[in-house]
């Protein structure tokens, strides 16, 4: 009688199969919602002898401003880089809702990978200490810069400075991949340089983590700019720094970062936004939306 054979997936194979897995649901995500449409919802022409029951793939292409070749290799399963603005392109095109662009952007590798427990490990005393610090806005991030959890003044101050749906929950993810960003915040390169050098010099206690490699790969594979700084191997620790926030009501509000060690929690971090200067703290009460309802996003 024969001896069994058993085999075993290595680590690297069983991702590289959920890849596949990923990117095929990405293409069949696609196509059903590009089946949903049709070119009269866009004023074009239908033309004879269609056979497609929605628009197609060249059509979605031409309307969102991509290649006809890159959408289709998207569609495909193939393995390509896609960042978040030809994202956004289109989930527009195909009219994407809020959940279904969440959705497009998970499959596509455009958001931080994100453990379970994230949001629940935080302590009660904690959160208690990052609400008491209202009405200076403030946050508590880890070392890639997740958010944790946000009080009321930190969330209102930056409501509504994305163009595109908040998905990263994550302030250097926020900042490389979302369009606005530079126009927002005067000193963006400078800022965004510090930032990528921080995550370097925390890499170098998770060399090797798969959530830690994994966030990596996917902001070199969105962004050219992360990619290059990241590059340059430059680290930083903790310092003093001022931002410029233009603001769309209250206008260019000058901010001073703090940073606060949370021994309950290693390696993350309090951060508090305080006004620089008389003009910004009196126009602080302009970012608050008393009684109404605010989304928590940063």
């Amino acid at each position: 009688m024969g001896k069994a054979l058993v085999t075993y997936e290595t680590k690297h194979g069983a991702s590289r199969r959920a890849g596949e897995q990923r990117r095929a649901e990405l293409g069949e995500f696609l196509k059903a919602r590009r089946a949903r449409l049709t070119p009269d919802d866009f004023g074009m022409p239908r033309g004879s002898r269609r056979r497609t029951p929605g628009l197609r793939r060249e059509e979605v292409a031409l309307l969102a401003g991509v290649g006809v070749t890159w959408y289709t290799w998207l569609e495909q399963g193939r393995q390509i880089n896609a960042s978040t603005q030809v994202l956004d392109a289109v989930a527009g095109t195909l009219r994407l809702d809020r959940v279904e662009r969440e959705h497009l952007y998970r499959l596509a590798e455009a958001t931080p990978v994100r453990t379970e427990c994230v949001l629940t490990t935080v302590p009660d005393t904690i959160r208690e200490i990052v609400h008491s610090l209202e009405p200076l806005p403030a946050t508590l991030i880890n070392g890639r810069f997740d958010i944790l959890m946000s009080n009321d003044a930190y969330e209102e101050l930056f409501w509504d400075w994305h163009s595109m749906p908040c998905v990263h929950k994550n302030v250097l993810w926020c900042c490389i991949t979302e369009p606005s960003a530079r126009d927002k915040f005067p000193e963006y390169t400078r800022q965004v340089r510090y930032m990528v050098a921080r995550l370097r010099a925390g890499y170098s206690r998770h060399i090797g983590d798969q959530d830690w490699e994994e966030d990596i790969r996917r902001l070199a594979g969105l962004s050219r700019e992360f990619a290059e700084l990241w590059a340059r191997h430059e680290v930083a620790d903790p310092e003093p720094r001022v931002v410029t926030y233009l603001h769309r009501e209250a206008g260019p509000l000058g901010l001073a970062i703090s940073e606060l060690s949370v021994p309950d929690l290693p390696e993350a971090r309090i951060v508090v936004y305080t006004p620089c200067d008389d003009d910004t703290r009196a126009k602080m009460p302009l970012t608050r939306r008393s009684g109404s309802t605010v989304p928590v996003i940063i």
